[in-house]
């Protein structure tokens, strides 16, 4: 279990540090909404260093996929906000954004959270059968969660919205990940190609992932990317941990101070990510 979950946060570095170059080109590259998205998605990956970028994020999801082929959503999504910590750093001494007390607390309080679910690991550590009919609910009803601040000009325009919507997509691309990854290990007897042809959940994550770059690079054009980064990790944290336990039948450790660390890693993370999502709004650097 541990490997795995040091595996999400190697794959969280370069997940977070691909973003980094992608936000890089956000004051170069055109916003991809309405009848010019797919002239924009084209200008995007016509640009080497957003391309690049993807790349970079490509190669973390990869290793983000084996690690929760093994471990358990919630407690992957929990390491993976070391990528956020790692964009804020990143964006800092690279895009020469400044961060403020408030945001280094949140860094902070990120990490320790990735300390107390360390301490909380257990070999004993298990997770129920997927539950599709229960992820299927829980996903119409994020969607259109994650599709009503669109509604407020305000967060339309500070870039919030759109923040909110690539963390919705995402945390629902990780829910799908691991549908996808429990699906082919119960059925190995049949051909890697059925199993992706009858399997739904490959193409859900697809479209969940791309969906969330788009948005998030969209957020990029209108707010700093040291905001709308944790705006948008901190509900992609808080789906899969959702998501663990509503569809996936995941628990607490038996132990009582296993528990309370589990309870308090994933609470300290989606209180500082909070913590950075809401700190005070600047021009984009």
């Amino acid at each position: 279990m541990a490997i795995y979950l040091l595996m999400a946060a190697v794959a969280s570095v370069f997940m977070g540090g691909g973003l980094v170059m992608m936000k890089s080109r956000s004051g170069h590259l055109p916003v991809a909404t309405g009848w010019k998205i797919l002239s924009s998605l084209a200008e995007w990956l016509g640009d080497p260093m957003w391309l690049g970028g993807l790349g970079v994020q490509t190669l973390g999801f990869a290793i983000y996929v084996v690690a929760l082929s093994q471990a358990p959503v919630s407690m992957v999504a929990v390491m993976m906000q070391g990528g956020t910590a790692m964009f804020v750093v990143f964006a800092v001494v690279i895009l020469g954004e400044r961060a403020d007390g408030r945001e280094w607390i949140g860094i902070v309080a990120t990490v320790f959270g990735m300390i107390l679910l360390a301490g909380s690991l257990s070999s004993a550590d298990t997770e129920g059968a997927l539950d599709a009919r229960a992820l299927a609910i829980l996903s119409a009803a994020l969607i259109a969660i994650a599709l009503s601040p669109m509604a407020t000009a305000r967060l339309r325009d500070t870039g919030a919205a759109a923040a909110i919507a690539s963390g919705v997509a995402f945390g629902l691309g990780s829910l799908f990940t691991k549908g996808m990854t429990t699906d082919f290990l119960a059925r190995p007897e049949a051909g890697l190609v059925l199993r992706v042809a009858a399997n739904p959940y490959p193409y859900l994550l697809v479209i969940a992932n791309i969906a969330g770059i788009v948005l998030l690079q969209n957020s990029f054009h209108s707010a700093r990317g040291i905001i709308a980064m944790p705006l948008s990790s901190a509900l992609s944290n808080v789906v899969p941990i959702l998501g663990g336990v509503i569809a996936f039948g995941e628990h607490l450790p038996a132990a009582p101070a296993a528990a309370a660390m589990r309870v308090g890693a994933f609470a300290l993370t989606i209180a500082a990510s909070a913590m950075l999502a809401g700190a005070r709004e600047a021009a984009v650097q």
